[in-house]
């Protein structure tokens, strides 16, 4: 890539105020012949098509981010550090995807400009103030962002101003695919396939370099900022010990993009759902998500990176588990939760089955705060809380644990602490794989259950994943890893792991735990079959009524709260 001279990092101090730049050399050059590019996702130069398209033909592009409240502004009253969106993680692997786009940015001789505010209110007046001819932003289909861009695109359609949102964060336009489904998102992985065929865009290469772009214009009185630091947003520095050990932005995920396609038998013999779940020294996976997720990376330039090796083996995996079979899925769930009102919840959600899941914040903040007492279990939970990630599968355990597996829990309070926690959460996908895990939507066979036990043990029979991320529990022999509480007292006093006063015991039996999230699965599903799939809130109640009348008398299980170990 040709790239213009860096501009000096000395040339701005944070939070300096840029008033009365020169706008040109060329005094002749008429008011309105800028552009202004609104990053949100899409934080990279390769593959930018509103980035291409606000640098064509204009004298000035301004580069702007808005450091939006409603998901950086700390919360005091969340159950882990960040705003009340998201966690610090997630928070520091965006703030330095921007430093990785601003540091992008001045090599092509331009810089990113920090806004800070509501996002709408915020754009609205850099259009007012800096009287520019297009507005370029990358489209999106989260509803969040929906409600915002209306309110946008209807000010700068009534102002003359051109906006210019392309598709570009998925493979295909989800509105395409429904509209070839007569208005409603194919609900099934097989019919989303027939309906993509092929991406258009995929018969030419995509262009993926920048020489440079035309520098900032005059930013008038708006205040602006370089890339924040956690600290300068009112958070505490975050821990070593508590920090994520992927970094974030768009020269990173190239190469992890290039790291992951130089073995290309690795590339064409991926198989999901295989791959170790207990891997964490070397992850089993790309960890491409979090990059995908804020459009560091492009979903379309690694699906033609993985074509480009598939064309090169002899014999390759094919959707739904390979690596673009990966890619698909992504696409599948974004069309579904675009096209589907209330994809996020259960209420009023027409493909999502209604259960009367119960409501115990104490087993829920057992869950999420890795106290189980199911060392599989809780270590899953370390790792996202410490790393915000982890492996699909590890994923998909602690899910069907929370949901239908043992504790029954709404899948929505589950989705709310991945939503907050993981640094690749995507609106789309998030809530997707929730319904899926729940068997609420997409999957029913509710009768196959991951144990807790010995899902984990099967991948990692020492229990080396465990004693990593549960220190309390390293000198516990295998044999009693993933069940400590049937140590015997000796074993235990000489592991250090008492098990009740250490480390928890079981917050349910597991055995007995899946036993009754079956049976009311099963009232569930033959309800929802009696109503013709019409469940109301009040026959949602009486459902409830009648479960907890047909429980077991059995003594429950002490649920008194216990401390986090590890």
């Amino acid at each position: 890539m040709r790239v213009s001279p860096c501009l000096s990092s000395s040339s701005h101090n944070r939070f300096l105020r840029f008033c009365h730049r020169p706008t040109s050399q060329n005094p002749s050059m008429a008011s309105g012949s800028g552009s202004l590019m609104w990053f949100r996702k899409g934080l990279r130069i390769h593959d930018n098509p509103a980035l291409q398209h606000a640098a064509k033909e204009s004298e000035f592009v301004y580069p702007v981010f808005v450091i939006d409240p409603h998901f950086m502004k700390p919360d005091p009253n969340a159950f882990s550090p960040g705003s009340s969106r998201a966690g610090l993680n997630r928070i520091q692997f965006l703030l330095e995807s921007l430093t990785d786009l601003d540091s992008s940015l001045q090599k092509l001789g331009s810089r990113l400009l920090i806004l800070k505010g509501d996002p709408g209110e915020v754009i609205i007046r850099c259009l007012k103030e800096w009287d520019v001819k297009r507005l370029c932003f990358e489209h999106d289909t989260d509803p969040y962002y929906q409600a915002l861009d209306i309110k946008v695109k209807n000010y700068a359609s009534a102002s003359g101003i051109e906006v210019f949102s392309p598709v570009s964060h998925t493979l295909f336009d989800p509105a395409d695919i429904i509209q070839k489904n007569g208005g409603r998102p194919p609900l099934s992985y097989q019919s989303f396939l027939k309906l993509a065929g092929q991406p258009s865009w995929a018969s030419s290469p995509l262009s993926t370099t920048l020489s440079s772009l035309p520098p900032v214009g005059d930013v008038g009185a708006c205040e602006i900022s370089s890339v924040p630091t956690v600290q300068e947003l009112g958070y505490e520095e975050i821990g070593q010990d508590e920090l994520t050990p992927f970094r974030g932005g768009e020269s990173e995920a190239l190469k992890r993009l290039r790291e992951s396609i130089r073995d290309k038998e690795w590339v064409a013999n991926f198989e999901k759902p295989k791959g170790d779940p207990s891997a964490f020294l070397k992850p089993a996976t790309t960890v491409l998500s979090p990059y995908l997720k804020f459009g560091c990376l492009s979903s379309r330039y690694f699906y033609q990176c993985l074509t480009d090796v598939y064309k090169n083996v002899k014999r390759h995996t094919s959707p739904p588990v390979s690596l673009v079979g990966q890619l698909l899925w992504r696409d599948f769930f974004y069309t579904v939760g675009f096209g589907t009102p209330n994809f996020d919840r259960m209420k009023d959600n027409r493909i999502c089955k209604q259960i009367p899941w119960n409501d115990d914040d104490e087993l829920l903040a057992a869950w999420r705060e890795a106290r189980t007492g199911y060392p599989w279990i809780d270590a899953i939970m370390v790792q996202l809380r410490k790393w915000g990630w982890m492996h699909h599968l590890a994923r998909h355990c602690v899910a069907c644990f929370l949901t239908r597996g043992d504790l029954f829990i709404h899948w929505e309070k589950g989705r709310d602490v991945f939503e907050r926690l993981l640094i690749d959460s995507d609106w789309a996908i998030n809530n997707g794989n929730w319904l899926w895990l729940s068997c609420s939507s997409f999957f029913y066979q509710y009768n196959r259950i991951y144990s807790p036990i010995s899902f984990g043990k099967k991948y990692d029979p020492n229990g080396n994943y465990i004693r990593h991320f549960l220190p309390i529990l390293k000198d516990m022999p295998k044999e009693y890893i993933y069940e400590p509480w049937k140590a015997p007292p000796s074993i235990q006093a000489r592991a250090k792991c008492i098990i009740g006063k250490d480390y928890p015991k079981p917050v349910v039996c597991h055995d007995s735990a899946i036993k009754e999230c079956k049976r009311k699965l099963a009232e569930a599903y033959a309800f929802d079959k009696s109503l013709g799939g019409s469940v109301t809130e009040e026959d949602l109640k009486k459902l409830r009524r009648k479960l907890e009348e047909d429980e077991n008398p059995e003594p429950k299980t002490s649920r008194t709260r216990q401390k986090l170990i590890g």
